[in-house]
């Protein structure tokens, strides 16, 4: 959230925009309407040390990944197709007995 609040100086950012439950996962998005993401970042951004600005050390999104995939699911991102921002997603197994 902190990153899509740097990178949009004008527009919005969704807080989650989405949930929904798929294949017994919850998937929720968040997506600004900032700058986006360098395509060429883009493939090894949840690696560590990688960063889009002089500011933070690049390990958020690293350890983020490492949370989610810790419980056994994904996280990624994309550039929005309107060319405005981008999306984070990240899903998360949810026991089907609870909904």
């Amino acid at each position: 959230m902190r990153n899509a609040i740097k990178f949009t100086k004008e527009g919005t950012i969704a807080n989650p925009k989405k949930k929904k439950i798929e294949a017994g996962s919850v998937i929720i998005s968040i997506e600004d309407t900032g700058i986006g993401i360098d395509p060429e970042i883009l493939p090894r951004l949840f690696t560590k040390f990688t960063k889009m600005s002089d500011k933070g050390t690049g390990l958020g999104l690293y350890i983020s990944k490492s949370i989610v995939e810790a419980h056994g699911d994904k996280i990624w991102t994309e550039n929005n197709v309107n060319g405005n921002g981008a999306t984070f997603m990240f899903s998360l197994p949810i026991d089907k007995d609870l909904l």
